[in-house]
């Protein structure tokens, strides 16, 4: 090719893509970023987010509170660590109560992620309530958000506002969804989020998890990874996937 002839094509060729940011076109998450091991920069009072994901958040927290709704975070950014002693608590309280250790494995992943494949560890996803009115024991309970329960107004307005501002419910009450149960309390900031996830998936998670060394580890087979894989990490929100 006459390198006048490619000089003109590559120049059309920018000028097409112009309006991309130069970002969509780079991996900026590390396996650690990933997994929750990583040292990324986070922003928030009294919670992490990504600082794209935080500016979002305020927005629709600024829009709730004109409604009486004031959007409390019971939790953000988690790392592994932190994944690992929920992990730990849970998986104790479960064999101790004579549940075999497949058991409760299972048990734990009805609402909580095997340490290094949480979404919590990626500072887009967000824990929330309405800290306006009377906070219920056990905040992070389904039977709280419909019904008349404490945080039905909350979830009523998230359902109805929170997609405006780029945050999406992660794990639905869609009928036939499987992996991790309904978390009406779950929010996900899709312009973050997706393509984390799409990177996620390139990692091989399988021989990440079956090297590490958790309370329970010797359990994860090849099947039982998959399944996790395709069940508890994709099945969510189609609006959050890549």
């Amino acid at each position: 090719m006459q390198r006048k002839k490619f000089i003109q094509i590559s120049a059309l060729g920018l000028v097409g893509l112009s309006s991309v940011s130069f970002t969509d076109f780079q991996s900026k998450f590390t396996k650690n970023d990933l997994m929750g091991k990583g040292n990324p920069s986070f922003v928030g009072e009294g919670y992490k987010l990504r600082k794209n994901a935080n500016k979002a958040f305020l927005k629709m927290k600024s829009a709730a509170s004109k409604e009486g709704i004031k959007i409390r975070v019971v939790s953000s950014y988690r790392d592994y660590a932190h994944q690992n002693r929920i992990w730990e608590r849970k998986y104790e309280r479960y064999t101790a109560k004579g549940l075999s250790p497949i058991k409760a494995i299972q048990k734990i992943i009805e609402y909580s992620t095997i340490p290094g494949t949480s979404r919590h560890h990626w500072g887009t996803d967000l824990d929330i309530v309405d800290g306006s009115v009377k906070q219920p024991r056990d905040l992070l309970l389904e039977k709280h958000f419909h019904d008349g329960g404490s945080f039905t107004r909350f979830k009523t307005w998230m359902d109805h506002n929170a997609n405006d501002f780029g945050f999406y419910l992660v794990y639905t009450n869609k009928k036939g969804r499987k992996g991790f149960k309904y978390e009406p309390w779950h929010y996900s900031y899709a312009p973050s989020s997706i393509p984390m996830l799409k990177e996620f998936k390139k990692l091989d998670i399988k021989t990440e998890l079956q090297k590490t060394v958790l309370m329970g580890s010797s359990n994860f087979t090849p099947e039982f990874i998959q399944q996790y894989m395709n069940q508890n990490v994709l099945d969510i929100n189609p609006k959050l996937l890549p």
